[in-house]
């Protein structure tokens, strides 16, 4: 016969995951709230008065054209920047689990770029894609290519796709590379064996095993491209030229500190916290199936 166990209670679960509590309630929990709350007003510039207009905001914002340009380039932005760092990660993640010599050093030359701080991440790509200093319009106009990003859009926005996934390869990488060392090498062998080329290995064996990592990082990546883009975006083009690379994050900081729309800024800032709230709902969702099965 099983005895029952009793543990004796202890304040010091609770004194452990205290200061994590405090923590999200501070910086999520008060802020998400308080934008929920201005979400449903109007206030004048200054804060000083304030007017309940219930959902009137909302509906201003999916009346607005603008916005709704924005939102399409916001998905287009991440589904490029998603499938740009992914893409590249993936293919250094499938080199570098075949090297044998250096491995260690490859492997963190390629983690480097993860450590530097979305600004600074910017800034370097400004340097080198200034019109007037930068070495890549010098090179691009050497071939009869005319490069400046402050005045075309379409150059802007590839600036800034190509610098935000540079940004994340490094973290794609080490899920992918992770995901790669995880299959049992017999399957690889087999496959081998059976007469598989080394490309056809990957699509047949190792791509369709790890697509549980895929997805996990095509949310992420979304995640990323929708909120963690906003200093690289500000360093390198501020939203320009006339707003081509202006995104939802970055369109909720230019209407609430610059416009001073308050009101309209809140909502937009509800949207994607719904929209992150979906992604991750649909992420975890994905995961418990797979483990159910």
């Amino acid at each position: 016969m099983l005895k029952r166990v009793h543990f004796p209670s202890s304040p010091l679960p609770y004194l452990l995951v205290a200061p994590q509590i405090i923590i999200t309630v501070i910086f999520f929990l008060w802020p998400a709230s308080q934008a929920v709350y201005q979400s449903f007003l109007i206030e004048d510039a200054f804060g000083l008065s304030s007017e309940f207009v219930w959902f009137e905001n909302f509906t201003a914002l999916f009346d607005d054209k603008q916005y709704l340009d924005t939102f399409g380039r916001t998905i287009f932005f991440s589904v490029m920047v998603a499938v740009t760092s992914m893409g590249s990660a993936l293919i250094l993640a499938a080199f570098a689990d075949r090297v044998v010599r250096g491995a260690t050093a490859y492997r963190t030359l390629l983690i480097w770029p993860y450590a530097v701080a979305p600004v600074l991440a910017g800034a370097l790509w400004v340097f080198m894609f200034n019109p007037t200093v930068g070495i890549f319009p010098f090179l691009l106009d050497m071939v009869g290519y005319e490069w400046n990003h402050y005045l075309n859009g379409s150059q802007a926005m590839g600036l800034v796709i190509v610098a935000a996934a540079w940004k994340q390869i490094a973290y794609n990488f080490l899920f992918y590379l992770a995901a790669m060392q995880s299959i049992p090498r017999s399957v690889i062998e087999a496959a081998a064996i059976d007469g598989a080329e080394p490309v056809r290995r990957f699509f047949d064996v190792i791509f369709p095993l790890i697509s549980p990592t895929t997805f996990f990082l095509l949310v992420i990546n979304a995640v990323y491209a929708f909120f963690d883009t906003f200093g690289i975006i500000h360093a390198v083009t501020q939203g320009g030229p006339a707003n081509s690379t202006t995104i939802l994050v970055y369109k909720v900081f230019n209407d609430g500190f610059v416009g001073l729309d308050l009101g309209g800024s809140a909502a937009q800032s509800v949207i994607l916290m719904v929209l992150v709230i979906a992604m991750t709902v649909v992420q975890f969702r994905y995961v418990e199936r797979k483990v159910e099965y």
